[in-house]
């Protein structure tokens, strides 16, 4: 290895060694006599000078980002819809959210989930069906728990279906065709056990 880095290292060594050699003031390390010292400082920069770059790894791929798995039942909310109720698992955490009903087979109409997001929005930006083998409906809902839109989510679909309303704080996702089946359109406000979604899950 003879590039312009080796002769530089080299020529400055031997210029510090003939300072050391001809009475220079330059401390001894450690007990090290200087012309030991000049060898393994000669050594260790001449090796450093000879390694190759860490390799880089590669970024993580989108498919590596992605659940592998369905996540085990979330805890459970009852909701109410005018005159249905459902237990509603609760999708709190950022994973949660991501995973949501991926790779679930099970899916029956006492299924249900819901999202709360962590701010109003025109969602679900992020919101799609890859691992998602069945069909779910979903309903965009308001920070007032008023239902604004309801979709339909064709399963193994990897395209978000976004909402048209910029004000979406929950989305809650049922067995396709839920909604329709059980006469709950858009208007209808949703309420837990203590109040409306509102009065549970935004601070004052």
């Amino acid at each position: 290895m003879r590039g312009p880095e080796f002769t530089d290292a080299w020529t400055s060594l031997r210029r510090l060694q003939r300072l050391i050699e001809n009475g220079g003031s330059f401390p001894q390390a450690g007990g090290v006599k200087p012309g030991r010292f000049i060898a393994l400082l000669l050594a260790a920069t001449l090796w450093a000078g000879c390694q190759k770059p860490a390799a880089v790894a590669p970024a993580p791929s989108i498919d590596d980002l992605l659940p592998k798995q369905a996540q085990p039942k979330l805890q459970t909310m009852k909701i109410y819809l005018g005159a249905e109720t459902l237990d509603a698992e609760l999708a709190l955490t950022p994973r949660e959210q991501q995973t949501g009903m991926m790779f679930r087979t099970n899916v029956t109409d006492e299924s249900a989930m819901l999202f709360i997001l962590p701010q109003a929005m025109r969602a679900p930006n992020g919101f799609w069906m890859t691992n998602c083998p069945v069909s779910l409906s979903a309903a965009y809902i308001g920070p007032d728990g008023v239902i604004e839109e309801i979709h339909h989510l064709e399963k193994n679909d990897n395209a978000p279906v976004v909402a048209t309303n910029d004000n979406i704080l929950y989305v809650l996702e049922v067995n396709d065709g839920w909604f329709a089946r059980h006469n709950i359109n858009p208007g209808t406000v949703i309420r837990t056990e203590k109040g409306s979604l509102a009065e549970m899950f935004i601070q004052k």
